[in-house]
């Protein structure tokens, strides 16, 4: 009786070892040949399912995505309103080893994106993604009477929220940041747009 393959466990295996390896190495250490050696195949095995650098670098970066989405999605909210999109913003930002993984593998995006079609393509849906999320908590705190100013525009205040919480992120990937460094820079933008101080 022939073996069944599950093709989607492989998958994420071999996007466990591309994390991996960007771990140890950093993005550019990312290659048929490392990954391959990283999850103990051969890099005739993995072509099967890869079959060059940029398709398996793609995948990884959709597969933080997915894993991202699906924390989000599984948060139980216990305090106010400000504190849930705190909790959620903290879901995207580097605040630990796995988080900081993410981190570094979505943005190595920035720069791979602008010679890539299929990196591009990941790049804009890590973008619109995270516009779309700042959108739905900016008009939920509208929705709660929780900003400190009515009647702004919600887009505009989206982007700036996606421009803070990426910009932060960006310099705690640097090193020009600590996390906790970046986590009181997050409460501090929180509490100018919705009077809240989320640390007391």
């Amino acid at each position: 009786m022939p073996k069944i393959v599950n093709h989607d466990q492989r998958r994420r295996e071999l996007a466990a070892a591309v994390w991996q390896v960007i771990a140890r190495d950093g993005v550019e250490g990312i290659s048929i040949r490392s990954v391959a050696a990283a999850s103990g195949w051969s890099s005739g095995a993995l072509r099967h399912y890869f079959s060059t650098r940029a398709e398996l670098l793609a995948f990884a970066c959709e597969q933080v995505i997915d894993q991202v989405t699906e924390r989000i999605q599984g948060l139980r909210h216990t305090g106010g309103p400000v504190q849930a999109v705190r909790a959620i913003l903290l879901e995207t930002m580097p605040v630990d080893e796995t988080r900081r993984t993410e981190g570094s593998i979505a943005f190595a995006f920035l720069a791979l994106g602008l010679g890539d079609p299929e990196l591009a393509r990941v790049q804009r849906r890590h973008f619109t993604g995270m516009y779309e999320l700042c959108l739905r908590l900016v008009q939920d705190l509208a929705e709660r009477d929780a900003l400190a100013q009515t009647g702004q525009d919600a887009e505009a205040l989206a982007r700036r929220m996606h421009a803070v919480v990426d910009g932060l992120t960006v310099h705690a990937l640097a090193g020009h940041l600590t996390a906790g460094e970046m986590v009181t820079q997050l409460d501090a933008y929180l509490a100018d747009l919705t009077g809240v101080d989320v640390t007391e």
